[in-house]
């Protein structure tokens, strides 16, 4: 009767053992599934990869390379061998070198000259192109084919020859007549020429500025103006209130672009001071130190745009209502009411 009962318990099948054995086969064949976020974030990473390995393959080297130049005691041209750590590169360019403060301040004289010009400009000609006029698509086109003809050195070239300096002539008395001219004098003439010069260069190269705004102009929904215009706003009221605010964030990233285009453009002098000492008299080491000062100053001047135009960037009205009820927040402690017992 015994061995009848252990042949019987032998024949069973081991259901423990099966079971253990299921999960580890359904694990194996488990197939590797992302959620939509992972994906998203993998076809950004795909899409930004090439400028990715242009950053590494062809600037961080050339970055490390000017830092270590800049603080260099010595540099063999032949095979670019540094050797020491000063800083008497950039005491050189504050105390010994009488060009460089001159030409720094020209430099940001003529930049702050010219980036408030281009802004304006810039959002005067997108809020009229973004109206609802014939041909508008055609002039969107006219006023960008400078920026991408006029760029680099064809820009040098056209500036070299004077091309700015002579629309007057080109206008042939149209624009302000020659007896004008001729009356106040030569003084005179001469303002003018200069001032319209600058908005030659000023229009030729806000292509990009204009884009950037009829972009931010476009995306504002229509039903904020017919609610302005239901108020009894005038066209004046709904630019100020309506217009600039919601156009703030595409305001903010002209201004910083203008601004670094500005200090970074062919025609800056400094630039080309910090050109001749780095290439033409090969004084690697003060050239490169000159440029890290320049880029440091663009680089505060940058930080201060962005701290000035911190508190008037325009957020939706969730984070507007979420910002109000930090700030409003008060937080209080109530004690528990005592429990009684009967």
């Amino acid at each position: 009767m015994s061995e009848g009962k252990v042949n019987k318990d032998s024949s069973k099948p081991n259901k423990t053992a099966d079971s253990a054995k299921e999960p580890a086969k359904k694990g194996g064949t488990k197939k590797f599934k992302m959620d939509l976020n992972a994906r998203n974030s993998l076809k950004g990473l795909v899409f930004v990869s090439p400028f990715i390995v242009g950053i590494i393959a062809f600037f961080v080297y050339p970055i490390c390379l000017s830092i270590r130049l800049s603080v260099a005691e010595s540099v063999a041209i032949v095979g670019m061998q540094v050797q020491g750590f000063t800083v008497d590169n950039f005491v050189r360019a504050f105390v010994v070198d009488t060009t460089f403060l001159p030409t720094f301040a020209t430099a940001v004289k003529q930049t702050l000259t010219q980036f408030p010009l281009t802004i304006v400009l810039s959002l005067i000609i997108a809020v009229l192109l973004n109206r609802d006029i014939k041909c508008r698509g055609l002039f969107r086109v006219i006023f960008f084919i400078p920026f991408l003809l006029g760029s680099g050195e064809v820009m040098q070239q056209l500036l070299n020859q004077g091309v700015d300096r002579t629309v007057l002539n080109v206008m042939d008395g149209r624009l302000i007549p020659y007896n004008v001219l001729s009356y106040f004098g030569d003084t005179v003439m001469e303002v003018v020429q200069n001032v319209m010069g600058v908005l030659v260069t000023v229009l030729w190269g806000s292509g990009v500025q204009i884009l950037l705004f009829l972009s931010g102009l476009q995306g504002i929904s229509p039903s904020l103006y017919e609610a302005a215009k239901i108020d009894g706003a005038t066209e004046w009221e709904i630019f100020w209130k309506v217009t600039i605010p919601m156009i703030s964030p595409m305001m903010l990233l002209n201004i910083v672009y203008t601004v670094v285009n500005s200090f970074t453009n062919i025609s800056n002098p400094l630039l080309e001071y910090i050109q001749g000492y780095g290439f033409d008299k090969a004084e690697f080491a003060y050239g490169a130190a000159m440029g890290w000062i320049y880029f440091a100053f663009i680089g505060v001047l940058v930080g201060i745009i962005f701290a000035a135009m911190k508190g008037f960037m325009h957020t939706n009205e969730v984070e507007e209502v979420k910002k109000r009820e930090r700030k409003h927040r008060v937080f209080t402690i109530e004690k528990a009411p005592k429990r009684t017992f009967d």
